[in-house]
């Protein structure tokens, strides 16, 4: 069964695609914006492909110009941050497997998933992880105390194949079209650059 998050005013949803260069550098800053706000926060892994599939559009990293200039915005965001940054040599990795780890682990404990998905994006934009490698990461996983054969078998399991499509298709039936892309009192909010907005929206109630 796919979990879904109601507009009730008490979570924000974090959707992200773990090779979105802007997914990371919201990564670095939700868990704190939704403590200033009294709010839970409920990490939502999806392959963007599964909205490209809707839209027609292509990640920035495939798409000539948009690419070239990503990079450098990521580049300079870092060094404005002040937060390590640097990409795998094939990025971006359609990240199938991180994102299966992640719903079993979600399965199993929540808040264990959330660190995990923290580990992942510390890893691969140190370009440390290949997030489409199961056996990379499931040992994220053994992190948190879970057995290695336990997390494979999980993550390969049909049930978990399908709770993460599932899930994707259900975020696109939403809205969700790319990454990072928000939702909080049912209203929808993408990118990075919208954290502030997002932030000012829940303190305001909205306008």
């Amino acid at each position: 069964m796919v979990k879904t998050e109601a507009s009730s005013g008490s979570v924000i949803e974090f959707w992200f695609d773990f090779s979105s260069g802007y997914a990371y550098f919201a990564a670095l800053e939700i868990e704190a914006l939704a403590e200033r706000v009294g709010r839970s926060l409920v990490w939502r892994p999806f392959l963007l492909g599964t909205a490209f599939q809707v839209t027609g559009a292509r990640g920035l990293s495939s798409t000539p110009i948009k690419s070239d200039y990503a990079r450098r915005d990521w580049a300079r965001m870092a060094r404005r941050k002040g937060v390590p940054f640097l990409l795998p040599a094939n990025h971006p990795v359609i990240c199938l497997a991180a994102v299966r780890v992640f719903y079993w682990i979600d399965q199993q404990d929540t808040q264990k998933a959330s660190v995990f998905a923290r580990r992942v994006f510390e890893l691969y934009y140190r370009g440390l992880l290949n997030t489409a490698d199961l056996d990379a990461v499931t040992v994220l996983a053994a992190e948190q105390g879970f057995e290695l054969q336990d997390v494979k078998r999980g993550a390969a399991g049909e049930h978990i194949k399908q709770l993460a499509r599932k899930t994707a298709e259900a975020g696109v039936a939403r809205g969700v079209f790319g990454s990072p892309f928000f939702f909080v009192d049912g209203e929808p909010f993408w990118g990075s650059d919208r954290l502030d907005m997002l932030e000012n929206w829940i303190v305001t109630g909205g306008w």
